[in-house]
């Protein structure tokens, strides 16, 4: 399985995520709610939660949008 955390996504923006999430309240808790879904995702991928389709699907687009998100904000400061 494929890591989906943001220093994997973005490693040329790992200084600038991390002063992110130290200086703007909004970043981090978008980025807690990334990684929140991408650890739901990473359970049930590998067996260790069940669920349905629709709902993995629902988590998976949730994590998209977020990382849409959080790197319009890591592009644009």
């Amino acid at each position: 399985m494929e890591k989906h955390d943001l220093l994997h996504e973005f490693p040329e923006h790992k200084q600038k995520i991390h002063d992110l999430k130290v200086s703007n309240t909004h970043f981090k808790k978008l980025f807690d709610e990334y990684h929140e879904a991408d650890h739901s995702i990473h359970s049930i991928e590998s067996g260790a939660t069940s669920t349905t389709d629709e709902h993995l699907n629902e988590l998976r687009l949730k994590r998209v949008n977020l990382k849409d998100k959080l790197y319009t904000i890591i592009t644009e400061s």
